[in-house]
């Protein structure tokens, strides 16, 4: 039995607390070209500085489109922006577009194409497919797919968030209680998400990643102290008003889901389909996270009930070592 909490906590320890994790590590590049006449078209590429995209990564034209001109590039913020003017000779639909060096990169890379008289599409390259081909008029690639998937990867890889929805299971007793208030988190992020991207509201990025750490510090907390005070007469605050909890919460982290979004870049002509799907994205992830920690735990319980609460102690105790040394290392930074 020691020998599997032992395991319990360093996989978590590896898998979480290895390298350096901030609130959001979505991160991925950005490529838009737009259309402003039959032959003329700009490419705007974005990359953060500190990746290996923004030091030696390059767009792979389709066969059609050449350069011309002066290429600009310029900081903003911690990314590099390229722009560019392409000459391109008759539709570019059919043809291949892409990142050289993504495939030796650990991000994935957004594609919006806008042509004139045709459907916008945004297109997902990834390190395993770094080139893509543009989609004929027939089967243009959706926006709203695009950032659905985006945002249901974002919960699932997003540590912190992962770890908060997790903690959540752990507190609370009840798929359907848990479930609302996982919504009520969704609900709030969404609030200061939309905010934030439209310009409405702003916190700066380094102390509200560490608050994010720590708002998983205090549900850790918590589960430890509801498993002490296991039958005692009343609940305490978090167990019988957990929405008001993750409402509260979900504010902040919507600010770390607004600065990836603001890393990611947001198709001017679709930021409504695009926040709107993210999020649809985000909940789908959330749900999925849900599900299966209520899936290993059904499994203890029916196999192996004896093993039930040391593990959800030892899982609290890791996840709440974890998020501390984010809050320090974060406030540190």
């Amino acid at each position: 039995m020691k020998a599997c909490v032992l395991a319990i906590v360093c996989f978590i320890g590896l898998l979480f607390g290895g390298s350096e994790v901030h609130a959001d590590e979505l991160r991925p590049a950005y490529v838009e070209l737009n259309q402003i006449s039959p032959s003329e078209w700009t490419l705007l590429w974005k990359a953060s500085a500190q990746s290996r995209l923004g030091r030696s990564g390059d767009v792979i034209l389709p066969e059609s489109c050449r350069a011309v001109g002066e290429t600009k590039r310029h900081f903003v913020a911690s990314n590099i922006l390229t722009n560019q003017t392409l000459k391109c000779s008759g539709s570019i639909a059919g043809q291949s577009i892409g990142l050289k060096g993504l495939e030796l990169s650990t991000t994935d890379a957004l594609v919006r194409i806008a042509p004139l008289d045709e459907e916008t599409q945004t297109l997902r390259l990834t390190p395993d497919a770094p080139v893509t081909t543009i989609a004929q008029k027939d089967a243009i690639a959706n926006v709203a797919w695009t950032y659905t998937i985006i945002g249901i990867e974002h919960i699932v890889l997003g540590f912190d968030h992962l770890l908060f929805v997790l903690a959540l299971v752990l507190l609370l007793k009840g798929g359907w209680l848990v479930a609302k208030t996982v919504t009520a988190f969704t609900i709030a992020h969404s609030i200061t998400l939309i905010g934030s991207t439209l310009g409405y509201l702003s916190l700066p990025s380094q102390p509200v990643e560490a608050i994010i750490a720590l708002s998983i510090v205090f549900l850790a907390v918590e589960i430890v102290k509801a498993q002490r005070d296991d039958g005692r007469v009343g609940a305490r605050l978090s167990e019988r008003f957990p929405w008001i909890v993750a409402f509260l919460f979900g504010l902040l982290h919507g600010f770390g889901f607004a600065g990836a979004l603001a890393e990611i870049g947001l198709p001017q002509d679709d930021v409504p389909m695009a926040l709107l799907t993210f999020n649809l994205g985000v909940e789908i992830g959330q749900l999925l996270i849900v599900a299966m920690a209520f899936a290993v735990l059904a499994l203890l319980h029916r196999f192996q009930q004896s093993w039930l609460q040391p593990v959800k102690t030892t899982t609290s105790y890791a996840i709440g070592i974890i998020a501390t040394y984010w809050f320090i290392e974060r406030m540190v930074a």
